[in-house]
């Protein structure tokens, strides 16, 4: 089963490696996993994309709870966030297929950041399923490299 958690925390140091390693002492893997400041300078959000048992995670959500310097923890079931990723992505390019590419773009809402002979960087957000689609399609003109923000979420 797929969750995303989502712990609000205070902007202290050693909070992520305290985080990280709780779910990696239960043996999970974070998929992805975004942290960035709120509003308030005090307080960031770490946002852990990870596959596992419910149980378990029930467990981690709880001990995430208890962690010094955590202020609120939210494990979000299916349709109870909102949740998007950001990708930047650098396209090999030619003449002869550059407008293909742009056309690709602009059905995706991808915004096309950079422009050589050689290569275009574009810049593309969205859930999963766009993302996938999009970086699918792509594929066959060559990616020569790829960033990826993880999911961030937020409660509908």
């Amino acid at each position: 089963m797929r969750h995303t958690i989502s712990v609000l925390v205070e902007n202290k140091f050693g909070v992520l490696a305290r985080i990280a390693g709780l779910f990696s002492g239960r043996g999970f893997n974070i998929d992805t996993l975004n942290v960035a400041p709120t509003h308030d300078s005090e307080l960031s959000r770490v946002t852990a994309v990870v596959r596992g048992d419910d149980a378990v995670l029930d467990q981690i959500t709880k001990q995430l709870k208890k962690l010094i310097n955590v202020v609120e923890v939210h494990d979000f079931k299916t349709g109870q966030a909102v949740s998007r990723e950001l990708v930047m992505v650098k396209i090999k390019t030619s003449s002869g297929n550059r407008a293909e590419i742009i056309q690709i773009c602009d059905l995706f809402r991808a915004k096309i950041i950079s422009v050589t002979h050689s290569d275009v960087v574009a810049e593309i957000t969205g859930d999963e399923g766009k993302i996938e689609a999009f970086l699918n399609l792509i594929e066959s003109f060559g990616i020569i490299e790829l960033g990826r923000t993880g999911n961030l979420a937020m409660e509908r």
